[in-house]
Parts: structure tokens; sequence; C-alpha cells
């Protein structure tokens, strides 16, 4: 029988798995007492600056207004043809909503492809959607491999 492992990606591995673009869970620290505040989410990734960028919906309620500040885990993950693949970033997310065009951040997230998310209970019209860019603090890669029995 057959035993499985994980290792680490590359740098050029872990790229190629995010591409520029896919989807993933955000987690929201909360306080000791609370479980974090996870969401789903759309990302856009940017390979050369290791740096992801999230078009965020704020519909009313929604509680994701008073988790934003707080420091986040994002994780992406896969079953692909070689097996499991994820990668995990960390850090503090920056609103680069109104930010001039100009700015590196802004610039970056025109460049990234982040699929578009339907909001399913309202119009999307409806909905207010703010732009973050996610500088990670520590990012890892992890993949699956088989072993000799």
């Amino acid at each position: 029988m057959q035993g499985l492992r994980w290792i680490q990606m590359s740098e050029a591995e872990r790229d190629e798995f995010l591409g520029q673009g896919g989807t993933g869970v955000i987690s929201f620290s909360t306080g000791v007492e609370e479980p974090p505040f996870l969401l789903p989410v759309s990302y856009g990734y940017d390979g050369e600056l290791e740096q992801f960028y999230f078009k965020l919906a704020f519909p009313p309620d929604s509680g994701k207004e008073t988790a934003i500040d707080s420091p986040v885990s994002f994780a992406s993950y896969a079953r692909t043809g070689d097996g499991w693949r994820s990668v995990v970033a960390a850090g503090t997310l920056e609103e680069v909503t109104d930010l001039p065009n100009e700015t590196l951040a802004v610039q970056g997230m025109w460049a990234v492809d982040i699929p578009r998310v339907d909001i399913f209970d309202r119009p999307r019209e409806d909905v207010t959607f703010r732009d973050f860019r996610l500088d990670p603090t520590r990012m890892t890669g992890r993949k699956e491999v088989q072993t000799e029995p």
C-alpha cells in the first residue's frame, strides 16, 4: 500500500499553483473567546510581488466591517493531477479602493484575474464591493507526494 506525505512547494510551484487568481478561504482573527471569522473568497495573485488581491462584498449586517482590520490568514487549495496542493498566507489587509490609479497597489489590482463573485440573495448592484491587497508576512505552500511502501 502506498503512503502519502507532504513537502514544501518551491516558490515557482507555489506561483504556478496560484496562477493569476482563483478561490480560497480568508480567515479574520477575532477575540480569544470567539472562533475566527471565515469567508470563501475569490482572489487575484501577483507572483512577481507575491501579493494577493481581493474584491470583498460588504452586504448589510455581514460582520466583515468589524473584522476587516484584524490580521488574516488566507488559504487556497485544490486537488491537481499530481495530488493535493495548498498555499497559506498571513498578514493584514490594506484597502486599495480609494487609492490613486498610479499607485502600485491599484495597478497590481488591475493586473490580476479575480474570478467574479455572485451574490445569490440580492442583486449585485445592491452590494458594496471594496478592493484589498494582502502583502503576506508569511506564506507557505505544500504538496502531496506519494511514498513507497
